[in-house]
């Protein structure tokens, strides 16, 4: 059986800072991505230099990270 991955498009609305930098160039970074033309979310995932390639991440929706904030401030 062939599973075929569906093509999917991103585009980086609003870099927001860089989290860490690994000792091969990979950048874990926060930024605002829109996702196949979407409503633009809050990303977290590694990135090679230049964006040439990304590792896995997280996804959060506005009320997602404002929950998030919420709970890393009581930290």
């Amino acid at each position: 059986m062939v599973i075929k991955m569906a093509e999917f498009k991103y585009e980086i609305i609003e870099h927001l800072g860089v989290i860490s930098k690994s000792s091969k160039g990979w950048t874990k970074e926060l930024n605002k991505i829109s996702w196949n033309g979407g409503t633009p979310k809050y990303d977290i995932r590694d990135w090679a230099p230049e964006h040439a390639k990304m590792g896995k991440g997280i996804t959060l929706s506005d009320d997602e990270m404002e929950k998030l904030k919420y709970l890393l401030q009581k930290l």
